[in-house]
């Protein structure tokens, strides 16, 4: 089991910022509380909410888990995902259409809408005021996914999921800014399950009991247990359609998310040199940017060679002026959903389900 802690050899210097963290946890504990005493409003809804979210700053996998909840309820109910739509170049209740950009509603937003054009995709920084828009320009929608949502107490969900990153496990770490969380551990109380997330496809019993034991003090309903599983390259440009290539002796691996190292490990098996150009998370990227990219591409001599992104990448990439200077490189992304391990896959999908059921109860036959 890997374990990740905020005294190690790259945190050391964030000890000194303690203090600090207790200061920032103490008001962050304090307005909880004022929820907790009614001193602040939470708003409940007869409609159908379900909420996602995570103690620690990003990087949890939100959103293939927003994508798994849309593929279960999908073909039953219509579905609407509300997130804030980090860092778009607009602002208040926007919803995705043809004409969207990621300027206009964010990467992610953009990718669910390119996948599930189905789904009623909007973004609202205001949670709340999300909610009674959805509800008023879709009267018929009958569950609302919420991104992102844990922190955001002026809405209550019906139903709250809480991430966290098996690899950096927030029972291990720290409110900010000596660790990472965004509020204390026992935040975690409120959630009505949890999932670990990014958890080894081979997933031994020993190590499941283990985490169990150390999230039962926490007393979260549910604990789910799930994994990444990536696809087979999707070509992005035409030079990658006419190459078509699943794997090549040397990969160039873009990114600009939070955090890309599972990426890379995963990439190391299918080629023999991989290099990484690395970008914050939600990076736009520049003319300037891909033209080094394509410099040092056009500079590496080898037999076989492509240029690999993310699927939330790929929605910054779209932009025909960034096409064009990768035109003549194989440029592919690969995409990427999760899945559960064991019984867990049941049980979480039978949680979903019955919540849902509890809003929609089937007619008795007269």
């Amino acid at each position: 089991m890997i374990s990740f802690s905020i005294f190690g050899p790259m945190n050391v210097f964030r000890i000194f910022l303690f203090p600090f963290s207790l200061i920032y946890g103490s008001i962050t504990w304090l307005r909880n509380k004022f929820f907790d005493w009614g001193l602040l409003p939470s708003q409940s809804y007869k409609h159908a909410l379900i909420g996602t979210g995570n103690l620690s700053t990003g990087g949890t996998g939100k959103t293939p888990h927003i994508e798994y909840l849309i593929k279960l309820l999908k073909d039953k109910y219509k579905v609407a995902t509300l997130s804030r739509g980090y860092k778009r170049k607009t602002r208040g209740f926007q919803f995705a259409n043809e004409e969207s950009t990621v300027r206009q509603i964010g990467d992610e937003p953009m990718q669910i809408y390119y996948k599930y054009p189905e789904a009623f995709v909007a973004v609202c920084e205001n949670r709340k005021r999300g909610v009674d828009k959805i509800l008023e320009k879709r009267p018929d929608n009958q569950v609302i996914l919420l991104d992102d949502v844990f922190q955001h107490r002026y809405i209550k969900p019906g139903l709250n999921i809480l991430l966290t990153d098996y690899h950096k496990i927030f029972t291990r770490n720290f409110v900010l800014p000596t660790g990472n969380l965004r509020e204390f551990r026992h935040g975690a109380k409120r959630a009505d399950a949890l999932i670990v997330t990014k958890t080894p496809s081979v997933f031994s019993p020993l190590d499941r009991r283990l985490l169990l034991k150390e999230l039962g003090k926490y007393e979260i309903p549910h604990i789910f247990f799930s994994f990444i599983k990536y696809g087979k390259w999707v070509p992005v440009n035409e030079k990658a359609k006419e190459t078509n290539m699943q794997k090549a002796k040397t990969i160039f691996l873009v990114t600009g998310i939070a955090n890309p190292v599972p990426l890379g490990e995963h990439l190391k098996r299918q080629c023999t040199f991989l290099k990484e150009f690395r970008f914050s998370d939600h990076h736009q990227f520049t003319i300037t940017d891909l033209h080094k990219i394509k410099d040092k591409f056009n500079a590496t001599y080898s037999q076989t060679k492509a240029i690999v992104t993310t699927e939330k990448d790929t929605m910054r990439l779209r932009k025909p002026e960034l096409i064009e200077v990768f035109k003549n490189m194989p440029v592919y992304y690969i995409p990427i959903e999760v899945d559960f391990h064991h019984e867990d896959k049941k049980g979480f999908d039978k949680m979903v389900l019955d919540f849902m059921q509890s809003h929609f109860p089937k007619k008795k036959k007269a």
